[in-house]
């Protein structure tokens, strides 16, 4: 509840803070999110806090640590992937705010709001999140593709998803 009352949907422009919620999202990637909310903060430690600079230098030898760090997620193709992705951050954006401009650009800087009456009406991906997919894809981003992106996307406010029942629902659209 409370990551879904003071973080879920509500919109985040830091470069910085959508690589930790892209990466979140990369070990969400067919696991239950209360799994990953449970170890976020295990996360933080044993990934320097989400800072890209960081990760992209990581060696074999923190491979294995991670590997070994039984506080976290140990999928090796998803701590490969995260090193990958901070390399990419660091080589394409140079900066958190081109991070932010990248994905916020898509939808002209506003989120999408959505009318959701049901959980049922909530889609696992749709064009947007196939498009920038897609796109992070040519970029060289691993373990993005259409429902991991609609979920960081979600996560992150730019479409809100929360249902128009949930008070939610307007906070969003007001920060």
């Amino acid at each position: 509840m409370e990551y879904h009352d003071n973080e879920w949907g509500i919109p985040e422009f830091n470069g910085k803070k959508l690589f930790e919620i892209l990466t979140l999202e990369t070990f969400q990637s067919g696991l239950s999110w209360i799994i990953i909310l449970k170890k976020r903060d295990n996360f933080r430690i044993a990934f320097d806090n989400f800072n890209p600079k960081a990760i992209s230098r990581y060696d074999d030898k923190k491979l294995s640590e991670l590997m070994e760090n039984k506080s976290i997620v140990r999928n090796k193709k998803k701590i490969l992937s995260t090193m990958n992705n901070a390399k990419i951050y660091n080589d394409i954006f140079k900066k958190p705010e081109n991070f932010s401009d990248f994905f916020w650009s898509y939808v002209n800087h506003k989120p999408i709001v959505n009318s959701r009456k049901k959980l049922s009406d909530i889609p696992k991906d749709n064009i947007l999140s196939k498009k920038i997919s897609k796109k992070m894809k040519e970029l060289g981003f691993t373990f993005c593709g259409p429902v991991t992106v609609y979920s960081f996307m979600q996560a992150a406010g730019i479409v809100n998803d929360h249902l128009v029942s949930c008070p939610h629902y307007l906070k969003c659209q007001k920060d």
